[in-house]
């Protein structure tokens, strides 16, 4: 039977990420054994459909995991996910016009701030950044809205500034040949504070010229983004999936430039052991484990 692989909707993040892990996995293999990518609505369906054993492995992002071992809504039951291995380290970053007056996080207060759908992750994160930072959402007015309406309404001045997903992605490439736009940094201390609360977080570089607009290197928030599955899939086929992830670290970034660093997620297994990848307390997965400790990442 087919493998299915939960990822995003068609073109998404973790539909691309999903389509090179599921390349590497079906090298050398019989057609009713290989994993097939399937569509979904990203983090949240994917656990529940590992669940419901819809699926044999899912993308989330990290600030999820946690949330469905331990049943803290949006799930109403406990998932006995299972990590496999991260994929990549993705920087969310407001965005503003280059002329507006903002010149840090800390300037938000009374501005107007575009921070995702109502109920979605990226409204998640800006509840869990901003409560790091103790910015109330009193002190500004969040606007509900799509990434594409939003970079519309930012460029006509109705909103201040926008919050965008990962890069690279096609509306923030479209905003920023549209309009001339900064990165908004955070004010000094800020960003240490986040990330000193928030352990699902790591501090990631957005490199000058990663898309027209960013003048300078600057530092960001970033969520890890990993692969998982459920503690009832076999060993061997969790095995397989890493080993082709593992033995694969130098090829994955030539196959999608948003496993940039995913090498570097895997030197944290060497100085914190299995740890380095169990966000929320989620284990590794046997299968995983024996991977890693074959090809020298684990002791």
């Amino acid at each position: 039977m087919a493998l299915r692989l939960g990822t995003s909707e068609y073109g998404g993040t973790f539909y691309t990420q999903g389509a090179a892990f599921a390349e590497l996995f079906n090298r050398g293999r019989s057609e009713a054994d290989r994993c097939v990518v399937e569509t979904s609505e990203a983090s949240i369906q994917n656990a529940n459909m590992l669940d419901r054993g819809e699926l044999e492995f899912g993308f989330m992002a990290s600030n999820w995991i946690g949330r469905a071992k331990e049943a803290t809504p949006p799930f109403t039951r406990r998932i006995a996910l299972r990590m496999v291995a991260p994929a990549n380290a993705g920087p969310m970053f407001f965005v503003k016009l280059a002329g507006s007056p903002i010149q840090s996080i800390a300037d938000f207060t009374g501005k107007r701030i575009a921070i995702g759908t109502k109920g979605s992750g990226m409204e998640q994160h800006v509840h869990t950044i901003f409560g790091a930072l103790g910015i109330s959402f009193a002190a500004f007015t969040p606007v509900h809205m799509g990434f594409d309406e939003g970079a519309d309404k930012l460029i006509t001045g109705e909103i201040d500034a926008q919050l965008q997903p990962p890069i690279p992605n096609r509306v923030m490439t479209d905003l920023s040949q549209r309009a001339d736009v900064r990165v908004v940094p955070y004010a000094a201390g800020q960003l240490e504070k986040v990330l000193s609360e928030v352990p699902f977080y790591r501090k990631v570089t957005m490199p000058k010229g990663v898309f027209r607009g960013v003048v300078e290197d600057i530092a960001q928030p970033a969520v890890i983004n990993v692969l998982v599955t459920h503690e009832r899939i076999f060993e061997d086929i969790v095995h397989d999936m890493a080993k082709a992830i593992v033995s694969n670290l130098d090829k994955l970034p030539e196959m999608n430039p948003l496993f940039k660093g995913l090498k570097d997620l895997f030197e944290l297994l060497r100085s914190k052991g299995a740890a380095a990848f169990e966000f929320g307390g989620v284990q590794l997965h046997p299968g995983a484990v024996r991977a890693y400790k074959e090809s020298g990442w684990l002791s």
